[in-house]
């Protein structure tokens, strides 16, 4: 029976001017799987308008986007927080440039209907779909009938007291808004007659945080293979989400960074006071400062750690799944690791935290390569 490899990777940030050195070390891998899918994190237009709501992203030439044809991409998400940060033309001329390199993109159009709208490949015979949800706002991002922006599942959070006086620390409770769930179900499902292979991927989860995984990432992933998804992918968070089985079918809860470059959320020599605010205080929100070793990846330690997700299909489904450990090298450049001692300790960093949310799976090594069930 015909097989093919499909690798998945988490946020794409193309923000500095040279892009294409920064695949060196992972081209030949990325070249060699029969698909590529990676989430283009921000919009690439230089005629945007900036939208409110958000810490926006700035305007990026979609020049910078020509790199990811050449590492080996085929197919794109865009369903995130920051895709609509440019407006309407940030969407359109982000989905004209990676139609135009041959990436089908998928989770934001012109209008909701056209972001829920599947992006559809073969491979040796073998289809594969795939849709892109976001799941943590802002509202201002999400399409509407009449709105340029991306698909979203809304979720929402509850707290509850958890303490003999007001005031007191809470419990917080998350889960998505169910006609919201059932929406992307029924995405899913329709989808399920078009592919042999369905890929559903969300942008979820708390930024910069290790290890957690809050309730709603776990109900929409289950929901979505409920649905008749094969693999769920996660991402946004900028930091690796541990991993699991629902039903025979992988949970990839974060890919964390892949090539995430940006001087957006610098402290120093920032223009924009309100990126200049966001990056202030995201360092005290979230307990971490970045390595000044690493002017371009503004990111949590912890973060240097990533993946690259890889999955053997068949037209029957998934004959396994696993990833291939890498590394954030000082410029921002991802490395591919082997069996060797960096792999096995990012292999180690990723079991520890798969443990520590609670998770279960066990790994084991296959060639180069991590396999878990």
């Amino acid at each position: 029976m015909s097989e093919a490899t499909i690798l998945m990777v988490g946020d794409l940030v193309l923000d500095v001017p040279e892009i294409e050195p920064l695949f060196n070390a992972s081209r030949a891998t990325l070249r060699a799987a029969d698909l590529v899918v990676g989430h283009v994190e921000v919009p690439h237009t230089l005629r945007g308008t900036q939208s409110v709501g958000n810490v926006p992203a700035p305007l990026n030439d979609p020049q910078r986007l020509e790199p990811l044809q050449g590492a080996g991409f085929h197919l794109a998400t865009l369903a995130g927080n920051h895709i609509y940060d440019q407006g309407p033309l940030g969407i359109s001329d982000t989905i004209d440039k990676l139609r135009s390199l041959g990436i089908e993109p998928t989770g934001a159009g012109p209008n909701l209907e056209a972001a829920r709208k599947p992006a559809i490949a073969q491979r040796n015979g073998i289809r594969v779909g795939v849709l892109s949800y976001n799941c943590v706002g802002p509202r201002e991002s999400w399409a509407s009938a009449n709105k340029a922006g991306c698909a979203y599942v809304h979720v929402m959070t509850h707290y509850e007291v958890d303490y003999a006086g007001p005031g007191g620390p809470p419990q917080i409770y998350t889960f998505a808004e169910p006609s919201h769930l059932e929406a992307m179900q029924g995405d899913i499902e329709r989808l399920r007659e078009q592919a042999d292979i369905v890929i559903v991927a969300l942008h979820k989860g708390l930024g910069h945080t290790p290890a957690v995984v809050g309730a709603y990432e776990r109900q929409i992933a289950k929901g979505a293979i409920d649905a008749g998804a094969d693999i769920v992918i996660g991402h946004h968070a900028h930091i690796l989400r541990g991993v699991e089985t629902y039903k025979g079918k992988p949970i990839f809860h974060g890919l964390g960074n892949f090539v995430t470059v940006t001087r957006a959320l610098a402290v120093e020599d920032n223009a924009s006071p309100e990126r200049l605010a966001w990056a202030k205080r995201r360092r005290a929100l979230f307990g971490f400062e970045p390595d000044p070793n690493y002017p371009t990846y503004p990111f949590h330690p912890e973060a240097k750690n990533t993946m690259i997700a890889s999955c053997t299909v068949t037209r029957d489904g998934v004959k396994d799944a696993g990833f291939l450990p890498c590394w954030v090298k000082p410029n921002g450049e991802p490395e591919v690791l082997g069996r060797d001692a960096r792999g096995i300790e990012v292999a180690a960093y990723i079991e520890k935290i798969t443990q520590d949310a609670g998770l279960k799976a066990n790994f084991r090594w296959d060639g180069d390569r991590v396999v878990f069930t």
